[in-house]
């Protein structure tokens, strides 16, 4: 089946969110894993409840992007509502999650004596509970949607959480609305608020170079530009959806962006912990030392290099 030019820039978003999404969460997973355990901090809590959070929704994109090759839903019907619950509880779990750590250090430049003897990892991971679990309560939408129509559980579906009739519409877009208000504008607002804060006081404090500064500073705006480019267009197709009492035909090209933010976080994960910093430089190091054209032909030529070792060593003990 030929792909529609439409269909084809979906698919090739979705491809680039994995093949780039996904190495660089399993470092930084790695990484957050390795920090937790050893000296568990509450940043690195909330940041490694975040890469688990891209990482199952990078686990479960190529459902999505089977379907858009195949033009239908083909795979198992049950797989439909958990893809989808799984697809869009995760975009709102990284929204709660990136509040969390510019709370904590709005937190750490406001108040950094109550701070320091008040951030116990439990409540890190109190919180990450409490966003988990208010995420996917608000998406379980999808398996109470999915399941109103007469019949669904009997056929084929021909598509997955696209169409909808007027008794789903009723339920599932105040829903939307409720959502767009809760899940996106709440942390957003409080987002905003944490890092023009953090702004403010880190550049008044006198005793910071200016370049941890500059660093600090591109973080908080970087993390702000992830929401709004990320999450903000999919989130304007709820309110627009609940004004009109219609699901947009645009909704599916509104949450490509949303699907780019699995590739993005890392890039927020690298400047927050030279640990990552430090991995990452070390797989790069790794990876062109391997490719490096003598190391290539010593792999290749194993036999010859042994050869001329040898006669090099012979040489030197003349």
């Amino acid at each position: 089946m030929a792909l529609t030019s439409h269909n084809q820039l979906i698919l090739s978003v979705y491809i680039v969110t994995f093949v780039t999404g996904l190495p660089a969460n399993i470092l930084a997973f790695y990484t957050f894993s390795m920090k937790v355990h050893h000296k568990p901090a509450p940043i690195d809590i909330l940041l490694l409840n975040l890469t688990v959070s891209d990482l199952i929704f990078l686990l479960f994109l190529p459902f999505r992007m089977v379907e858009v090759l195949s033009g239908s839903w083909v795979l198992p019907n049950f797989l439909c509502p958990l893809s989808g619950f799984i697809f869009y509880s995760t975009i709102y779990i990284s929204t709660f999650f990136l509040m969390g750590v510019s709370v904590e250090r709005y937190l750490g430049v406001a108040y950094p004596i109550k701070y320091k003897i008040n951030h116990k990892p439990m409540y890190a991971i109190m919180v990450s509970v409490f966003f988990w679990v208010i995420s996917a309560a608000h998406c379980s939408i999808v398996y109470i949607v999915q399941y109103q129509k007469p019949g669904n559980g009997t056929h084929n579906v021909s598509s997955c959480y696209e169409e909808f009739t007027k008794e789903q519409l009723n339920i599932l877009l105040p829903v939307r609305f409720e959502m767009c208000l809760v899940l996106f504008c709440i942390p957003f607002l409080i987002t905003s608020f944490c890092y023009i804060s953090f702004i403010r006081i880190l550049t008044t404090l006198p005793n910071i170079s200016h370049r941890r500064k500059q660093r600090a500073i591109g973080l908080a705006l970087g993390t702000l530009l992830v929401f709004i480019l990320c999450f903000c267009p999919y989130n304007i197709s709820h309110v627009v959806g609940f004004v009109k009492w219609e699901s947009p035909a645009w909704r599916v090209d509104a949450l490509l962006p949303s699907t780019f933010n699995a590739c993005l976080d890392p890039i927020i994960f690298y400047f927050s912990s030279s640990e990552v910093q430090n991995n990452v430089r070390n797989c790069i190091s790794g990876v062109l030392g391997r490719i490096r054209p003598i190391n290539l032909c010593k792999r290749l030529c194993p036999a010859a290099y042994t050869v001329d070792e040898q006669t090099e060593s012979s040489f030197n003990n003349l």
